[in-house]
């Protein structure tokens, strides 16, 4: 079978789409190639974008994606997108409708519209747990019925990426649908790793040498420590364990905060851009390019490529048999 053409919306710095190509190595593990290709990406976030062109050699598209018409985009066989979701309200009309509370919300329904006037075999989409409760648990049926309506049968769940070998506890939900003449009825890979115990230890990505300006200081420790107690302030990892999920204001974690931190010798500090790549999953090989902020925020809001490897890999069988 040839490659299969992609199309990969709000891609970031490119954690979809390393794990959609395939061919790369994760702590010693190797991850075969998919027999994808990336045809067009689009993000607004300039930073994000000098950090996918310099991993995929492809220059990103990096207008809002409602100024781009389908007609621009290069045909393609699966779209791909972590579409925005804090903004979605619910109209209150009956029958209810999805609706936006700011311009955020609407680039959802342009995925739509590409899926609609494009017609791919398949799409996929990410967004955070939080999403199956927004707006009372009624806002996520309409979401896949909009999905639905673009000519597709959906399916969804909620994957955690340590149980696909990423030292990171981070919860994302999938939804993957395939254009309904297929007739495919697809099914989530499999965990790989089941037993909690034998998740992948943060102590696995982490570095023993770091730069002296990764440690918190002395003032804001003990500013933490007073309010510690009651506040449950200070969240050192256990790094026999995975990290807890890892978000895009890294560059600006405090102690006072619910951001994961480090205790090393009885010192605090954050980690290194580096080690919060790691913990996504990004091979050593993925160069990180840019501002320490800007490369905390492309990191943190990035979806772990080992796990998304899974689930294109599950995609890429499902079309293969189509053609068999």
């Amino acid at each position: 079978m040839e490659k299969l053409k992609v199309a990969s919306l709000f891609c970031g710095c490119g954690g979809t789409d390393v794990g959609l190509l395939g061919d790369f190595e994760f702590l010693g593990k190797k991850y075969s190639s998919n027999g994808l290709e990336i045809v067009y990406a689009n993000d607004i976030d300039d930073n994000a974008c000098d950090i996918f062109r310099e991993n995929f050699g492809i220059e990103p598209d990096n207008r809002d994606i409602r100024e781009v018409e389908s007609i621009e985009i290069p045909d393609f066989d699966i779209l791909t997108g972590g579409f925005p979701c804090q903004s979605f309200s619910i109209i209150a009309q009956n029958p209810k409708r999805l609706g936006v509370k700011d311009e955020r919300g609407k680039l959802f329904f342009e995925m739509c519209r590409i899926l609609r006037e494009k017609k791919p075999k398949c799409f996929i989409a990410e967004n955070v747990k939080g999403i199956l409760t927004a707006n009372k648990k009624s806002a996520f049926p309409l979401i896949i019925k909009e999905f639905e309506d673009s000519g597709y049968d959906v399916t969804y769940a909620v994957l955690n990426s340590a149980n696909y070998g990423v030292p990171q506890k981070r919860e994302r939900v999938i939804i993957v649908g395939f254009r309904k003449d297929l007739g495919i009825n697809f099914k989530f890979p499999d965990e790989v790793i089941k037993n909690e115990t034998e998740f992948i230890p943060l102590s696995a990505v982490i570095e023993e040498n770091v730069d002296e300006k990764y440690f918190f200081s002395q003032c804001a420790v003990d500013g933490m420590m007073k309010k510690r107690a009651s506040m449950n302030k200070g969240r050192a990892q256990d790094v026999t364990k995975p990290c807890n999920t890892v978000g895009a204001h890294l560059a600006k974690v405090s102690l006072n905060s619910t951001d994961p931190v480090l205790l090393v010798n009885e010192r605090y500090r954050r980690f290194i851009p580096r080690e919060v790549a790691r913990i996504q999953s990004f091979p050593e090989s993925f160069k990180l390019v840019g501002s320490e902020a800007a490369q905390y925020r492309a990191l943190g809001n990035a979806i772990p490529p080992v796990m998304f490897w899974y689930v294109a890999k599950a995609v890429r069988e499902e079309l293969e048999k189509k053609v068999e």
